[in-house]
């Protein structure tokens, strides 16, 4: 599945073109390495996420075949990490 179809399953980020807009900007990383939208996730692998002013690391433990319902979605990953970070505002006031 892709990172971004993941991150939205996962009720992580509730839209997609939000979970593309953050890791096109250089705000996610797969297993220490700077991700793309379509990076494919598996199980076992760990996401570091810059989310607005929070930073997380998270440990993947299921990779569903398509939508799975809101219940089941926090079963698809163990959050390692959690801090917050500052937050650098972009030209137009923008936070990614």
């Amino acid at each position: 599945m892709r990172l971004d179809k993941f991150l939205k399953v996962a009720r992580i980020i509730k839209r997609r073109p939000v979970a593309k807009k953050v890791i096109d900007n250089k705000k996610a990383k797969l297993n220490g390495k700077q991700a793309k939208a379509g990076t494919a996730v598996k199980v076992g692998d760990f996401l570091e996420l810059e989310y607005y002013n929070r930073y997380y690391k998270v440990e993947i433990l299921e990779v569903p075949q398509g939508n799975v319902s809101k219940d089941a979605a926090s079963d698809l990953y163990r959050i390692v990490e959690t801090k917050e970070i500052e937050v650098e505002m972009g030209e137009a006031g923008e936070l990614f």
